[in-house]
């Protein structure tokens, strides 16, 4: 699940980030980390909407 994929790179990066590793990689894991974020926003976005759940815009 996604939401898993999330939380097992977010450790990953933190572990990076513990470990002093090289700045491209800690910078490439956190990019992957953003695009499975905006990936879950999107997919629980479409999700809402069809369902009918999402709120009308104003």
């Amino acid at each position: 699940m996604l939401n898993d994929e999330i939380c097992q790179l977010r450790d990953k990066l933190n572990k990076s980030i513990e470990q002093g590793e090289d700045y491209t990689v800690v910078y490439r894991l956190s990019i992957e980390l953003d695009e499975l974020i905006a990936k879950y926003y999107k997919e629980t976005k479409d999700n809402k909407k069809k369902d009918g759940v999402e709120k009308p815009k104003h």
